[in-house]
């Protein structure tokens, strides 16, 4: 038989817990906007160095474009060292190739997300990072709202979001580099049209080097990864291979930590 409940027991073990880690995390060390390959990777670094990490993802659930390989066949492929990550996950990857493996994506997302859980980490999903916040200087965190607002008439969402610091944010959104776009109109740089590709043609070597060679901060409290960084720095495209995404959420965790270690203030 299973347990009887009370309906409102439900309710209330809901909005505290999560209003629990809500309140946790209003100040925290590093908050990563976006949940796919590069964002988890950083969080999962971050998290197990005892850093206090939050993930912030606009879809209901985290993974981003990780759950398929390419032609939407659910197999991930990554040349060394990348497979190393990997397999500190515990999962055993098929080297198909000199240097070159594959394991189903399914697997390897889901050991990602929890072994990254497991560290500490939290996630905020269904959220959407609106603006940064920007004081003396440096990014020192992030304006978000509730994702589905977006979808509904503006007269029926007239809905002001809240404020989240931190002492880092790293951009992990992907194409379209939505946190270092934002602060870059901040600091009066080029703008970027969201709908421009700004990729050149496949190279999947050249792009891949690139990507963890130009992952770092960019800007004082700003760390960029993964396709964020193709998209600010006009990297050839690499196609469905995943060992620079997660070198470069490695490389962005070892950024920010140093960061944090220099106990960079959130007042």
């Amino acid at each position: 038989m299973l347990e009887k409940v009370r309906e409102s027991d439900v309710s209330r073990a809901i909005i505290e817990g999560f209003t629990k880690d809500l309140l946790d995390h209003t100040s925290t060390d590093v908050v990563i906007v976006g949940s796919g390959p590069a964002g988890l990777t950083a969080a999962y670094y971050l998290s197990k160095e005892g850093i206090r990490t939050l993930i912030i993802e606009r879809n209901i659930y985290a993974g981003g474009g990780f759950w398929q390989g390419g032609f939407l066949f659910p197999k991930t492929v990554v040349q060394s060292p990348g497979n190393e990550i990997i397999e500190e996950l515990g999962v055993e990857m098929e080297e198909v190739k000199p240097g070159l493996y594959m394991a189903d994506s399914f697997r390897i997302v889901s050991k990602l997300l929890s072994k990254t859980a497991e560290a500490g980490a939290k996630l905020l999903n269904s959220t959407y990072v609106d603006d940064v916040i920007y004081k003396d200087g440096r990014i020192s965190g992030v304006v978000v709202n509730w994702f589905p607002i977006t979808q509904m008439p503006k007269f029926i969402t007239c809905m002001d979001p809240i404020a989240l610091e931190a002492k880092v944010v790293i951009d992990a959104t992907g194409h379209d580099a939505a946190i270092s776009t934002r602060a870059r109109e901040i600091l009066g740089l080029e703008s970027i049209d969201p709908g421009e590709r700004r990729h050149g043609a496949m190279n999947v070597s050249e792009a891949e080097e690139a990507v963890v060679e130009h992952t770092g901060e960019i800007i004082p409290g700003l760390v960029i990864c993964g396709m964020a960084v193709a998209t600010i720095y006009r990297t050839p495209r690499m196609g469905p291979i995943f060992g620079g995404m997660l070198l470069s959420g490695r490389k962005a965790a070892e950024t920010a930590s140093a960061i944090v270690r220099k106990k960079v203030p959130v007042e």
